[in-house]
């Protein structure tokens, strides 16, 4: 048996330019990897895979892809015997925080050491792009550049400890949407990626939370409204910086202290906000 953690991300740049002739966009993003976890225990059986998940509704067959992390690599690897998956879900679902890619890439890294594979993150990360965009930055976490279609990966230097606020309003948004939705002449800030590197370079988190930006905020907020709004209230009661997270509909807010992250987790609570959260920032491989 064993047990991996499979972390959250947030957006502190996403640029889209341009759609590739393979129906993918290209895009350039600095990516973070955050606390809030889901957690997913792996034990083998003489089966062959079989999910279990605590949120009712959640897929539980092929259509997850934790489950389809566990067919890949099985096949990749000739593997005969089963497993059991056992997914504690914490991170919101449909909310821009990677869950379901977080979940994939815990489950390849945590069968790679289950059974003794011994495959380098390198294989690892090409399995992962067959997945999703997100999947190979979920196996790495720490702070990333990704290019392509976000499977490129270039690292960055950590981001300075920060706590993150996390508030998902009650909706849902497709990615696959928001992406068929975004028209590049409605985006009004872009992220200057190279600014956002210099920051992270000085360790400043000051210059970081100064460059944030998200071209998808373009598609999603003049959707579902509430996403302002509750940047405004972040920003209102103490956050350095605020943004929407991939293609939403979650916003985090940056905060020096947990103290701090805290009242302000706490602030939102009161606003009715269904989901909020309170995590650090990830610098390393995990």
């Amino acid at each position: 048996m064993l047990t991996v953690k499979a972390f959250a991300k947030i957006n502190l740049a996403l640029d889209v330019l341009y759609k590739r002739p393979d129906g993918y966009h290209e895009v350039a993003m600095v990516m973070q990897a955050v606390s809030l976890a889901d957690t997913i225990i792996l034990t083998s059986h003489p089966g062959d895979i079989v999910l279990n998940v605590n949120i009712p509704g959640l897929p539980d067959d092929a259509s997850n892809l934790a489950y389809r992390a566990a067919a890949l690599i099985k096949e990749y690897a000739g593997i005969q015997q089963g497993v059991l998956i056992t997914l504690d879900k914490r991170i919101p679902l449909a909310a821009g925080l990677a869950g379901g890619s977080a979940d994939a890439a815990a489950v390849l890294k945590g069968l790679n050491n289950l059974w003794e594979l011994n495959l380098s993150l390198d294989k690892l990360s090409k399995l992962a792009a067959k997945l999703g965009s997100d999947v190979p930055f979920c196996l790495y976490n720490g702070t990333m550049l990704a290019t392509g279609r976000g499977e490129l990966l270039s690292p960055l230097p950590p981001l300075p400890k920060c706590y993150v606020i996390l508030a998902k309003p009650a909706v849902e948004v497709p990615t696959a949407w928001v992406y068929q939705e975004f028209k590049a002449d409605r985006v009004q800030v872009r992220p200057d990626i190279a600014a956002m590197s210099k920051f992270l370079e000085q360790g400043s988190i000051d210059g970081v939370a100064g460059n944030l930006a998200n071209v998808l905020e373009s598609v999603t907020i003049p959707a579902h409204p509430e996403i302002a709004k509750i940047k405004e209230s972040m920003l209102k009661y103490g956050a350095m910086a605020a943004l929407m997270s991939g293609s939403g509909p979650t916003v985090f807010g940056l905060a020096g202290c947990q103290k701090q992250a805290e009242v302000i987790a706490s602030q939102l609570k009161t606003e009715g906000i269904p989901e909020v959260f309170v995590a650090e920032t990830v610098s390393k491989v995990e």
